[in-house]
């Protein structure tokens, strides 16, 4: 079965929809926030506690989890005059990732062979 243009089109619409997931994941110290986030307190845990684990500072902390913030992967609770970030687990955007890799995988498959090569 090959694949239709409307396929591709919805395979796009789909990479559209992921842009800023992928550009804020593609990002490695990021992926070692979220790495450090997920090894640590499930309470969520504070910036100065984050920058210990690290080599950043905590303004460069709190700036790669603002951007994390604001793609809604992680959020932030307030207590007195401490702000803990937390991953959220609620995040459609991990979904739209799935659905997009789970496409691609598809349409690779359904792909005609190119290799030239006889089976």
């Amino acid at each position: 079965m090959n694949n239709t243009i409307k396929d591709i089109e919805r395979l796009q619409l789909e990479f559209s929809k992921c842009q800023k997931l992928f550009t804020a994941l593609g990002d490695e110290t990021r992926q070692q926030l979220i790495c450090i986030m997920l090894g640590g307190d499930c309470h969520g845990s504070r910036v100065i506690d984050i920058a210990k684990k690290t080599h950043l500072s905590r303004p460069a902390v709190s700036h790669h989890m603002q951007i994390l913030k604001d793609i809604g992967f992680v959020k932030t609770r307030k207590e007195g005059t401490y702000i803990y970030y937390y991953l959220s687990p609620e995040n459609s955007d991990i979904e739209n990732m799935i659905q997009l890799f789970s496409d691609i995988k598809q349409i690779m498959h359904n792909a005609p062979d190119r290799s030239g090569e006889e089976y």
